[in-house]
């Protein structure tokens, strides 16, 4: 563990639902990249309407995008956007308690419905669709600046011993980047014609 690098334990609940995630949707793992380009559109859409009021705050990067890009090699899927991006605190908080993403009442909601295949849709409507990275991912790196900010952050997990949180040097661009180390038997998910097929097929954007 570096100096600037602080090392978090997942809130109990997030550790059930990455559980329930990762052994429940076996059969639907392609669901993680509609997930995480629904994660990524609404960043946008946070950029966009935080500049009606603060037109500064897109800078000289105002054209909104999210790009996604294959690394075969290292074995990396990278879904990358520029929109709001986020803090310290706010990696934290969103991708490591219970707070924000809403984990406990996904809990209770997978509990009261009981049925085959209702979890696909619980996952996006609760906000915990982020941990279905891990589905095919057996590490996940989130880099983060937020808008308006000077200093990004580097978010990593294994999804099983917790998370760390570091500052990132360098130049890093504004919005978040999803960095998937796609593990050995989903390589699938390293193909361009299937990445594509999944894009058309779950993103209008």
């Amino acid at each position: 563990m570096s100096e600037t690098q602080t090392e978090y334990k997942f809130q109990a609940e997030v550790d059930q639902v990455l559980s329930i995630v990762i052994n429940s949707l076996y059969s639907h793992r392609e669901v993680f990249l509609r997930e995480l380009l629904s994660n990524a559109a609404d960043a946008l859409d946070k950029l966009r309407f935080q500049s009606l009021t603060d037109h500064d705050v897109m800078g000289d990067d105002a054209e909104l995008e999210i790009r996604i890009r294959i690394d075969k090699e290292e074995g990396i899927l990278e879904i990358a956007d520029n929109g709001i991006g986020m803090t310290r605190d706010e990696l934290v908080e969103n991708l490591g308690t219970i707070a924000h993403s809403g984990s406990q009442k996904f809990l209770q909601a997978l509990q009261e419905k009981n049925a085959e295949g209702g979890d696909l849709d619980l996952i996006g409507q609760f906000g915990v669709g982020f941990y279905s990275a891990f589905l095919v991912a057996d590490k996940v790196e989130v880099i983060s600046r937020a808008a308006a900010a000077e200093e990004a952050f580097r978010w990593v997990s294994n999804g099983r011993d917790g998370f760390a949180v570091e500052a990132v040097e360098g130049d890093t661009s504004r919005g978040c980047t999803i960095r998937l180390h796609i593990a050995e038997d989903h390589r699938e998910y390293l193909e361009e014609m299937r990445i594509r097929h999944l894009v058309e097929r779950y993103s209008d954007y």
